[in-house]
């Protein structure tokens, strides 16, 4: 796990374009503490530059920027190649190679030098971000992994075509001037986090999954092309479903799912698991303690509160398994005290709050490990999200009822005002018992219309997923741009409803969401993270199991469970589904209400003008009156207004 960074069109001198690389890269050193470099061609005006967090080949041969063998390639490289013994073999099967040493960066560059970049990367299974400069054909290319495990951002600055695998490298430019995109802020307060390909700069975009750019010397505008498609992966495998038995899908997904762990347990550095004692973590960590012939580490965080504590169960599996297993109860103030490094820590504003966990678990397992597995991945490839049924079973009801019928019923029903609700209903709520008193039931009525007119259950996904339900209200400027729930790109076809509410989430929410959060917050203190449930094989597998099979009966992610069960009993992970999530909204009426405050004050808000006041004051005065629970949309502001504040210590005019 490294970071990277360059830019192509020279900023001076090759000294001087060095000097920037380096100081891009040093910014980003948390992402590899142990070892740096840096190349630059100032003829061709390219700079490339690593920070290298040394996991497989400890030693100077796996110092990058490296060189192929025949010196037209120079790659700077971020992640694993898992099957790169098997891809060495397969080179030298070929014709003898005089390796250098024996990193995985090392084969990517020769099998590039070799079959070229696209074979190249259809032979690696693995997580990455790469640059790679042709020095013949002066060519620059980008290149990200299939699911979007490991990020990288391009953009142009000034003259240069610039890269990094977080965006405060840019800082270190000296053309960079960034300007905030309020459509970006409208995407954030709709999903908690911005989707690719945006970014929230204008002019600098995230590379998506599966992607590859090209941009040559001379080019304004790089060329991008897929290398691997899950829109494709699931139309072959609804086209070519899964036609074994039950049991024979479960010991498929076992067969598939040894294969990656013990590609992944592959580490010349201590290595262990996060635990929650869920599913998904349950089932890797099961697997990989009966891969080891000693205990494996694990790693859990707990919370004095109940209802946010998953350590009980996580103690209970670990326990049955055998496992070295190492926990941490946290303090509300402990907890608390993480979220000033949060605009730091998330490049760019977050606000997903099981950050938070997700920091301190990762914390915890850097003082013992350098690599820890993740069981992130099973909701969206299994069917695990209640959410999706939810959705589905309303939308098959809703299109039952003539969209005329609908749209007329919502126009009637919204004629009157929200405040004519509220004044009609109000003698009557006086005499409701109190727990059935409704607050702004006008608010509601209108609310409940506009479910009425919508044409798609992915327009109901969308509507159910959505923090604030029309962010252009409340951003000043901004208007929400295309992503895969509204027409960024044509949809699979698929069977049914959940199919394609999978398929979204897969390839927006789980690498935007999931994945961003994990990678940030354990590159925060150079922890690398591995994800074996995203091994693309795993993933064509999942994608061919017929919804019957994922879910069976009132049961979830079913063979998942089934293959766990033979390896824990199934009481001690059959047990309510729980977030790993932190009690944000009792903490703004408590520990955060000052912070919150002043983030959210009026004068503050409209000085700063991406926001208006109004609707955010008004949600604010809710929150703390305990009427209504909106830490969401609290939360998705107050991170985007905490980030902005951090950016001001390092751009002395960040551009509105």
């Amino acid at each position: 796990m490294c970071g990277i960074v360059g830019f192509l069109g020279s900023v001076g001198s090759a000294a001087q374009d060095a000097a920037v690389a380096r100081r891009m890269a040093d910014l980003i050193r948390h992402r590899g503490p142990d070892d740096g470099g840096v190349w630059a061609d100032a003829e061709a005006g390219i700079a490339l530059a690593q920070r290298r967090l040394a996991i497989i080949d400890l030693s100077p041969a796996g110092h990058q920027p490296m060189h192929s063998a025949c010196k037209r390639y120079v790659v700077v490289f971020n992640g694993e190649i898992y099957n790169y013994q098997d891809v060495r073999r397969r080179l030298d099967g070929e014709a003898a190679h005089p390796w250098r040493g024996h990193s995985d960066t090392e084969v990517l560059v020769e099998a590039i030098a070799r079959w070229g970049l696209k074979r190249a990367l259809e032979a690696c299974v693995g997580m990455f971000a790469f640059a790679l400069w042709d020095r013949r054909e002066r060519v620059l290319i980008l290149a990200r992994d299939r699911l979007g495990e490991k990020p990288l951002y391009y953009g142009h600055i000034g003259r240069s075509f610039a890269f990094a695998s977080e965006l405060k490298a840019f800082r270190a430019h000296p053309a960079w001037n960034p300007e905030v995109d309020r459509n970006a802020v409208a995407l954030l307060m709709r999903h908690n986090y911005v989707p690719a390909p945006y970014s929230i700069y204008k002019g600098v975009h995230k590379l998506r999954p599966g992607h590859f750019l090209v941009l040559a010397e001379g080019d304004r505008e790089p060329r991008i092309e897929a290398y691997w498609s899950a829109r494709d992966a699931a139309e072959k495998g609804r086209a070519r479903p899964f036609e074994g038995s039950h049991d024979e899908a479960v010991t498929a997904l076992e067969t598939l799912l040894r294969q990656s762990i013990q590609g992944q347990m592959m580490a010349d550095v201590p290595l262990g698991a996060f635990l929650s004692g869920g599913i998904d973590s349950s089932a890797v960590v099961a697997i990989m303690q009966s891969m080891s012939a000693r205990p494996i580490r694990t790693f859990t965080i707990g919370f004095h509160q109940k209802a946010y504590n998953e350590a009980d169960r996580a103690k209970e599996v670990a326990r049955h398994l055998g496992t070295d297993h190492t926990e941490l109860y946290v303090s509300e103030q402990e907890a608390i005290d993480v979220i000033p490094s949060l605009p730091e820590i998330y490049c760019e504003p977050f606000s997903d709050s099981s950050q938070i966990p997700t920091y301190l678990v990762s914390k915890l397992a850097r003082r013992s490990v350098t690599v820890s597995l993740s069981g992130d991945g099973g909701d969206e490839l299994f069917s695990g999200y209640s959410r999706y049924a939810i959705a589905d079973e309303f939308w098959k009801k809703l299109a039952r009822v003539p969209r005329s019928l609908r749209l007329a019923t919502a126009g009637l029903a919204t004629f009157p005002s929200p405040a004519f609700y509220d004044r009609l209903a109000g003698p009557l709520m006086t005499l409701m018992p109190e727990h059935r008193r409704h607050e702004r039931l006008g608010d509601k009525v209108h609310k409940a219309a506009g479910l009425l007119s919508l044409r798609t259950v992915e327009e109901v996904y969308l509507h159910l997923c959505s923090h604030w339900s029309n962010p252009a209200d409340i951003v000043v400027g901004g208007r929400e741009l295309p992503t895969m729930l509204t027409g960024l790109d044509m949809m699979p076809s698929l069977p049914g409803n959940v199919e394609r509410m999978m398929y979204v989430d897969l390839m927006s929410y789980l690498p935007d969401d999931i994945l961003a959060k994990v990678d940030r917050a354990a590159m925060a203190v150079s922890l690398e993270t591995r994800v074996p449930m995203l091994d693309h094989r795993l993933v064509e597998f999942a994608m061919s199991l017929p919804l019957a099979m994922l879910r069976v009966g009132n049961k979830t992610k079913w063979p998942l469970r089934q293959l766990l069960y033979k390896h824990v009993p199934r009481e001690l992970v059959e047990r309510p589904k729980m977030g790993f999530g932190v009690p944000i909204d009792s903490w703004l009426r408590g520990a955060l209400r000052d912070w919150a405050e002043d983030l959210l004050s009026e004068t503050r808000l409209k000085a700063d003008d991406f926001f208006d006041p109004a609707p955010i004051r008004l949600a604010w005065q809710e929150h703390l009156s305990g009427r209504r629970n909106h830490q969401y949309l609290l939360w998705d502001v107050l991170m985007f207004q905490a980030w902005r504040a951090a950016q001001k210590n390092y751009q002395p005019a960040l551009a509105a």
